[in-house]
């Protein structure tokens, strides 16, 4: 029993630490010690580089977006990547390019967003490289509050804030964002953050880094440019709007096809290659047991039925999980009961992190994408 006892209060341990006591932790050290941006207001030439791959339903809204952005219009560039695109996309962005100059088409072979991403990058030439969802939607001054964290030699890569709009549907992925976006910030003062998000980001030309096409920039770019000595920050006030899924299972099965990913990063040991020792702890207590926050929680759940009898904190631990489960069952039910929509929440995305394991062992990783569920 030593063993069981041993993995019970390990996983116990893991699955406190990776969403209470990190968190915790992350917002007293960048209280105490911040390293902070030295902003400054700057215009360098940037080109915003679209990948896309049938968005005609988006796509014109798209850039009549980024062209209304208060920037020097001489300084910048909107490159619409299309993916092999089978439907109007080509044909409209064509279209809009003829009457505005600073929009340009570059048709892609059908390999996927990230090769998409690096053909585009060959193909400009803008001093920093800006990337965007083709169905985001920024802020009037995103972009040049986005731009000044550059003034910091040190910094590399910045991302914007990722607002969602409301889904009117059963989605509680917006309780979930704001959290994650809280602990992005702290992490952004510790020094660098561990994850971006693909609706608004930007690197410098210099240090963009042609990604294999398996693996994103999302989460990939952040400890890239950490482990190159470099900083990947966060900048709150550049604000970025996109639609989430509309239920809660259509993001179930954009959250798998995401993990599944994630465990690429993971499992090829790129993850986990440096950055310093505080990066890498970083990683190892938000990404890592974050992503095997599945498993941890089936050898708690064992374990726990396996020490009934053995003493009351272990029964104690069981029903508070079963509990759990039952608060969730009600919200996959759509009962009315305080809480249980959060709780099938949390229940679909922790069961996602397993899903996404087996996917990537099963299948691998994709490099080409379809469009989530509800999102345009």
């Amino acid at each position: 029993m030593v063993v069981v006892e041993a993995l019970f209060w390990a996983s116990l341990g893991a699955l406190l630490w990776t969403h209470l006591g990190y968190p915790l932790l992350a917002a007293v050290v960048a209280r105490l010690r911040p390293r902070r941006v030295r902003k400054g207001e700057l215009e360098p030439s940037v080109s915003v580089v679209v990948a896309a791959h049938d968005e005609e339903g988006v796509i014109e809204q798209r850039l009549a977006n980024l062209l209304q952005l208060d920037y020097p219009a001489d300084r910048l560039e909107v490159v619409v990547a299309s993916d092999a695109s089978s439907d109007r996309t080509d044909e409209l962005v064509e279209a809009f390019a003829a009457r505005e100059p600073r929009v340009r088409l570059l048709r892609c072979p059908r390999a996927g967003k990230v090769a998409a991403q690096n053909l585009a990058v060959r193909e400009t030439s803008g001093e920093l490289v800006a990337f965007s969802d083709a169905n985001a939607r920024w802020e009037p001054d995103a972009l040049r509050k986005l731009v000044r964290n550059f003034a910091d030699p040190d910094v590399a890569y910045a991302c914007g804030r990722l607002r969602l709009e409301r889904s009117g549907g059963t989605n509680r992925e917006g309780i979930y964002w704001r959290f994650e976006l809280w602990l992005r910030g702290r992490e952004s003062a510790l020094g660098s953050i561990t994850g971006g998000n693909g609706a608004i980001y930007a690197v410098r030309r210099s240090d963009y880094v042609e990604n294999e096409p398996r693996f994103g920039h999302d989460l990939g770019f952040p400890y890239l440019m950490a482990q190159r000595g470099r900083r990947a920050v966060y900048e709150p006030e550049a604000v970025a709007w996109e639609k989430p899924s509309y239920d809660l299972e259509d993001e179930y099965r954009r959250k798998v096809r995401m993990l599944a990913q994630s465990w690429l990063h993971v499992l090829s040991g790129r993850m986990l290659r440096g950055g310093g020792p505080l990066y890498l702890f970083q990683i190892v207590s938000h990404r890592l047991l974050r992503y095997g926050s599945g498993l941890l929680h089936l050898v708690f759940l064992g374990t726990s039925i396996a020490l009934v009898g053995h003493g009351l904190v272990y029964e104690i631990a069981l029903a508070v999980q079963v509990a759990w489960l039952v608060l969730a069952v009600a919200g996959r039910l759509r009962l009315p009961i305080p809480g249980a929509g959060l709780a099938y929440y949390y229940f679909l995305v922790t069961w996602a992190t397993l899903a996404g394991l087996v996917s990537y062992l099963r299948l691998g990783v994709p490099v080409v994408w379809e469009k989530a569920e509800g999102t345009r």
